[in-house]
């Protein structure tokens, strides 16, 4: 049975934040997880995680790494949330590329992606937390994003080649891009650090659109994968109850 974690950006966004933490505990979520943490209170969080009896299990670790002129500033970034990741005991760190930069071919900027990553790996590494490249789909919300593809994302993980940097499948994100889901998330198990579910269309709770969660739930047990399925989604009514229908599926 899967470990589901509640990205608590999105599902109880009408708390205050540390608030959001106990209903998601409260809802059945097995751990959490955010956005960007420097502008968080970490202190907070912690004590709200802790009396909730869940990990904070992944946030974003920032920086721009399609930009030769900012890799430096991005390897300093990534290593400032490896170290706050390492003190604070998450064990996961969501990479996101950053545009796609006008008048650099996509090579030059993939092959950037690659040596940041490189640099910051044996960081990551040392500390054990995961860095986990994410793909998004640029039809609906992210347009003008770099990486698009798990195919892509998979070949930088094997370009950095380090247990310790693998691929964010979002199974919302990848349904919209390019569809087969199941059989690309079990084909390549080993290379996935952490999955995030939403329905399509809307981005809204699992069970709400044309995706059936409940195979993909099987199959990704099947398969044995053992890091935590994030749910980012935008209920379509009330969160307790959205999250009521996913743990249902699992």
């Amino acid at each position: 049975m899967v470990d589901l974690s509640v990205c608590v950006e999105m599902v109880y966004d009408d708390e205050p934040f540390e608030a959001r933490i106990e209903r998601a505990a409260a809802a059945g979520a097995d751990a959490v997880e955010f956005w960007g943490w420097r502008e968080k209170d970490l202190d907070a969080i912690d004590d709200a995680a802790a009396e909730a009896g869940v990990p904070v299990v992944g946030c974003v670790a920032g920086g721009t790494l399609t930009d030769p002129a900012e890799a430096d500033d991005a390897v300093e970034t990534i290593r400032e949330s490896i170290a706050m990741a390492d003190e604070r005991d998450i064990p996961t760190l969501i990479a996101t590329t950053g545009p796609d930069q006008d008048g650099l071919d996509r090579e030059t900027q993939h092959e950037n992606i690659v040596d940041v990553l490189s640099r910051v790996a044996p960081d990551a590494e040392a500390a054990d937390v995961t860095l986990v490249l994410e793909p998004l789909n640029t039809e609906v919300d992210h347009p003008g994003y770099f990486l698009t593809t798990a195919e892509e994302g998979f070949e930088i993980v094997d370009e950095v080649g380090s247990p310790n940097v693998r691929l964010l499948y979002d199974a919302y994100h990848q349904q919209v891009t390019e569809g087969n889901l199941i059989q690309t998330m079990t084909e390549n198990v080993d290379r996935i650090g952490h999955v995030h579910v939403a329905d399509v269309p809307g981005r809204h709770e699992p069970g709400s659109g044309e995706l059936n969660y409940g195979n993909v739930f099987a199959a990704l047990d099947d398969a044995g994968y053992d890091g935590y399925v994030g749910c980012e989604f935008s209920p379509t009514g009330d969160p307790d109850e959205a999250m009521a229908d996913v743990l249902a599926l699992r």
